[in-house]
């Protein structure tokens, strides 16, 4: 029987499946359309059924099966590995052994829901590894070596904080806030504001446009730029349309932003004083969809006195690090084991 060995980064946002010998081969929304009946029919999975959130009709509904990084309704989250590994993996008979990437504070039952929907979805073996210690070596961090390393990994539904050194995870935070907590935070400011409700997609999209953390020397063009949001009244029901700053985005952000740095500065407070020698001397690694929000660099690098690099490919550091695992089993297994 042949064996195929897959390394899927499980993402609130979007997941990502590694083959090996073959690279990334997957890149989708983590999202499945599903038909309202009795056992509920799945219509859409990825892009297909990303393009349906907020348009759906009353007998469809689209919803993301993990929740801040970990396993939210289970059915679809099987349903959704099932559909992405069928893709990758079109041979039937195919003995498939994964690695599944996990955020560093999940819980025991988390963990075993997600070996439990893998198992289900078609892996005969499934190994988890956390998430900064992936982000680290995808991003080409010695983590093997004793000297101290350090990543911040943000996001669709996590940020994760971690301080490595040795093969393992000296102290870490696991923080739920990402990417999906900053869109409902211009949801929210839109709301309050300007009485203008808007969608996910239409927030996320504004973050993408003209969201910052921090003024970015030599775009200044971009600080006064403006975005024009289409949305529906919060009391009349009309269509209406407002324009939005950069700074006013900004501040919409803030909130997010600030528990993030709070989680960079306590896991500072907590690694070895060796460790943090290191840290000054190599800097800090962004990674993570949230390290390609401007000045968010800037920002942590500001309120920890320590520089901060975001990494060559950050949208899929987390996947090259499970990828190079999936790449050397035997290896894996010493990493996981501390041996």
């Amino acid at each position: 029987m042949a064996i195929m060995d897959i390394g899927i980064d499980l993402g609130t946002a979007n997941t990502l499946l590694y083959i090996r010998g073959q690279g990334i081969v997957l890149n989708e929304p983590s999202v499945v359309a599903i038909r309202q009946g009795r056992k509920g029919t799945t219509v859409a999975v990825g892009t297909e059924a990303k393009a349906t959130i907020g348009r759906t009709p009353g007998s469809i509904t689209a919803i993301r099966p993990l929740a801040d990084g970990v396993i939210s309704d289970f059915d679809a989250a099987e349903e959704m590995i099932r559909h992405f590994v069928r893709r990758a993996a079109p041979r039937r008979g195919t003995r498939i052994r994964m690695v599944v990437c996990v955020p560093s504070g999940v819980t025991p039952v988390e963990r075993r829901a997600i070996v439990n929907a893998s198992k289900r979805a078609g892996a005969r073996t499934v190994h988890l590894i956390e998430e900064p210690m992936a982000a680290a070596i995808g991003a080409g961090l010695p983590v093997s070596d004793p000297r101290g390393s350090m990543v911040v990994d943000v996001g669709g539904g996590t940020t994760e904080v971690a301080v490595l050194s040795l093969g393992g995870i000296v102290t870490a935070r696991s923080l739920r806030v990402g990417g999906h907590r900053m869109d409902l935070a211009v949801m929210d400011h839109v709301r309050k504001e300007h009485s203008l409700l808007i969608g996910e997609r239409t927030a996320e999209n504004i973050k993408i446009a003209i969201g910052s953390a921090w003024p970015v020397p030599g775009e200044e063009e971009r600080e006064k730029a403006t975005y024009t949001v289409r949305g529906r009244e919060k009391v009349g029901g009309l269509p209406k349309t407002v324009d939005l700053t950069t700074q006013e985005v900004r501040d919409a952000l803030e909130e997010p932003v600030a528990a993030m740095i709070e989680a960079l500065r306590g896991t500072l407070e907590e690694c070895p004083p060796e460790l943090a020698g290191d840290l000054m001397e190599h800097g800090i690694v962004l990674t993570g969809g949230g390290a390609l929000l401007p000045g968010l660099d800037l920002r942590m690098a500001s309120a920890s006195g320590i520089p901060v690099f975001v990494a060559d490919d950050p949208l899929d550091s987390v996947a090259m690090g499970c990828g190079k695992c999936v790449e050397d089993f035997d290896g894996l297994d010493r990493l996981l084991n501390g041996a």
